[in-house]
C-alpha cells in the first residue's frame, strides 16, 4: 500500500476514533443518510500479522495495572520458595480476592489448586502460575462467543447499564467498527432522560457516517425505538443499535421501562432485540458483579461489554463475571480509541494477563 493511501486511511480512522469531548460540534439536525460504508483495502498477510501483534501489545499495556495487581503479587509471593504448600495457597487466595476475581471464583480456583498440590503437580512457583493460568482460561473460555450480527437483518442490539459506564461511547465505537466492516448501521437515541445524551450519540453518528434516529429530550423512549426500527427496516440497515437511559438496577420502575421497550421491539420486529448488551465499568470492581446479577434477572442480558480495563487494577472482574454468570463477554475496552474496544478473546486475554 502506498504511503499516500496509508495516510488517507490513517486520517480517516483518526476522525472516526475522536474522543467524545472532541472539538466537533454536535448539531441537533438529523444526520443525513450515509452514502455508504467505507471500503477497506485488504491488508497483506504480513500487515495482518503486524496488526495482530500490535493489538496484543495494546491489550498487554491496557491490562498492565491488573497484571501488576495479580501476577506481580503472585511472583512476590513465591519468590524464594523451594516448595508450594498450604500457606502459599492461603496467600494466593488473598491475592485473588483483592484482585477482584471474586469470592466464589477464588474458592473454586483454590480448591482445584489444592487437588493439584495433593497430586504433587505444583513443584514450584512457575508450576503454580501455569496451573492458575490454565484454570482461569477454562473458566473464561467456557461460554465465550463472538456476537454474530448476521443472524437477522436488521440485527437489533439493545445497550443497557447504569449511568457513567460508557454506554454511549461503546455504541459509537461499535457503529464505527461495523461501518468499517461494510455494514449499514442505524442508531436510535433511546436515552431521552439524560441531558445531551442524544447530542452525544449524534456526534458519534456523524463521525461514523451513520443515521441517528432521535426525539426531543423527555420523549417516550418506546416511541424512539418504534421509529428506529421503522427507519432501520426502510433503509435496509444491517444493524440497529439502541441506546437506553442509564438506570440504577435497584429502581423497579426504570427496569419495568426496559421491559416495555423490549416488548415494543418484539412487536415491531419479531425476535428483537437479538442482543441485550450490558455495559459494565471494570473499575467499579465488585459493584459491577452486583449490576450484572440484577440486570441479568430483570433484562434478559445476553452479552456483556466491559469498559475501562486500562485504567484499573480490577481487571480480575472479567474472570469473575465469566465464571459466575455464564454470560458471554463480547467486548472489552482497553483504551480511548475505536480500535481499543476489542472482541473478547479469552486465550489472548489470559496470555496478556500472565505475560
Amino acid at each position: 500500500m502506498s504511503e499516500e493511501k496509508k495516510g488517507f486511511f490513517k486520517g480517516l480512522w483518526g476522525k472516526i476514533a475522536g474522543s467524545d469531548d472532541g472539538g466537533e460540534g454536535t448539531s441537533t439536525e438529523p444526520v443525513q443518510q450515509a452514502a455508504g460504508p467505507v471500503s477497506e483495502v485488504s491488508p497483506s498477510a504480513a500487515d495482518g500479522e503486524s496488526r495482530k501483534a500490535g493489538f496484543f501489545e495494546r491489550l498487554k499495556q491496557g491490562l498492565s495495572k491488573t497484571r501488576d495487581s495479580l501476577v506481580g503479587r503472585i511472583d512476590r509471593l513465591v519468590l524464594g520458595k523451594k516448595e508450594i504448600d498450604a500457606d502459599t495457597l492461603e496467600g494466593l487466595e488473598e491475592i485473588l480476592i483483592t484482585a477482584d476475581i471474586g469470592v466464589q471464583t477464588t474458592v473454586e480456583l483454590i480448591r482445584t489448586l489444592e487437588q493439584r498440590l495433593s497430586r504433587n503437580e505444583l513443584k514450584d512457583g512457575a508450576a503454580l502460575k501455569e496451573a492458575l493460568k490454565e484454570e482461569i482460561l477454562k473458566r473464561v473460555v467456557r461460554d465465550a462467543a463472538p456476537l454474530d450480527t448476521t443472524a437477522a437483518s436488521p440485527f437489533v442490539i439493545m445497550v443497557i447499564g447504569v449511568n457513567g459506564v460508557g454506554k454511549t461511547t461503546t455504541i459509537g465505537k461499535l457503529a464505527a467498527r461495523y461501518c468499517q466492516q461494510g455494514k449499514r448501521v442505524v442508531l436510535a437515541a433511546g436515552d431521552t432522560f439524560r441531558a445531551a445524551a442524544a447530542e452525544q450519540l449524534q456526534a458519534w453518528g456523524e463521525r461514523a457516517g451513520v443515521d441517528v434516529v432521535r426525539h426531543q429530550e423527555g420523549a417516550d423512549p418506546s416511541a424512539v425505538v418504534f421509529d428506529g426500527i421503522k427507519a432501520a427496516v426502510a433503509r435496509k440497515a444491517d444493524i440497529l443499535i439502541v441506546d437506553t437511559a442509564g438506570r440504577l438496577h435497584t429502581k423497579v420502575n426504570l427496569m419495568e421501562e426496559l421491559k416495555k421497550v423490549r416488548r415494543i421491539m418484539g412487536r415491531e420486529l419479531p425476535g428483537a432485540p437479538h442482543e441485550t448488551l450490558l455495559v459494565l465499568d471494570a473499575a467499579t470492581g465488585q459493584n459491577a458483579i452486583s449490576q450484572a446479577r440484577l440486570f441479568k434477572e430483570a433484562a434478559e442480558v445476553s452479552g456483556i461489554a466491559l469498559t475501562k480495563l486500562d485504567g484499573t487494577a480490577k481487571g480480575g472482574i472479567v474472570v469473575a463475571i465469566c465464571n459466575e454468570f455464564r454470560i458471554p463477554v463480547r467486548y472489552i475496552g482497553v483504551g480511548e480509541g475505536v480500535e481499543d474496544l476489542r472482541d473478547f478473546d479469552p486465550a489472548q486475554f489470559v496470555e496478556a494477563l500472565f505475560q
